[in-house]
């Protein structure tokens, strides 16, 4: 009776004051445990659902540069507009010599104008929005199938950004203030490259599955 009445306080006293081995592997297992699960969670992709909304950063990213490149293309209409009123907005140019060029006969609702069709400075603009949509089109549609394969997020992002830059450096030394060589080459392989490259990573991918 008496053992069991003094065993009971020092079952209560090991329960309140632990040995400093016990104490020290309970703070390790308290620390450990949150932090492990902080991890996992910034360590989880997002799920497949996931992809293709405003949850994923790689996403929003695409969705911006995106809009970025279609309104750059709108806009490359609105200067094939201008360019046929060119000599018409140059005040500098004699009256004689201004020029309004169209290439359809109706059109033609001005005085002294007439149908032509190899305008230098429109066919220029004409020529950089042609090569716009034979780029930008397949990128857009190579980039949704990339972000499919759940890419790195900075890797993603950064390819979209260098990109879409590159497409709008293009236009500016080729339709707006012409820049020699080797400016638009530059300008135009790398968005090239990014699209290759986004084929290459969703090909190694999916080989498996062939």
């Amino acid at each position: 009776m008496c053992s069991g009445q003094l065993g009971e306080p020092l079952r209560l006293a090991q329960l309140t004051h632990p040995s400093p081995l016990e104490a020290l592997a309970r703070t390790i297992i308290t620390m450990s445990a949150p932090a492990s699960s902080t991890n996992t969670s910034q360590a989880m992709p997002p799920s497949k659902e996931m992809l293709f909304t405003l949850d994923n950063p790689v996403f929003c990213c695409y969705l911006f540069w995106a809009t970025v490149l279609v309104a750059k293309m709108l806009l490359m209409s609105l200067l094939t507009a201008l360019q046929r009123f060119r000599y018409k907005l140059l005040g500098l140019v004699p009256l004689a010599l201004r020029r309004k060029i169209f290439p359809n006969e109706e059109d033609l609702f001005f005085k002294n104008l007439e149908v032509q069709f190899d305008d230098p400075h429109v066919e220029r603009v004409r020529r950089a929005h042609r090569n716009d949509m034979e780029n930008i089109l397949p990128y857009f549609i190579m980039s949704l199938i990339y972000i499919s394969t759940n890419p790195n997020a900075d890797v993603a992002c950064n390819l979209f950004r260098v990109a879409s830059v590159a497409r709008i450096v293009h236009t500016l030394v080729y339709a707006v203030y012409p820049v020699p060589q080797p400016s638009r080459i530059i300008a135009f392989a790398t968005m090239l490259c990014i699209t290759f490259y986004m084929a290459a990573v969703v090909a190694l991918r999916t080989l498996s599955f062939i």
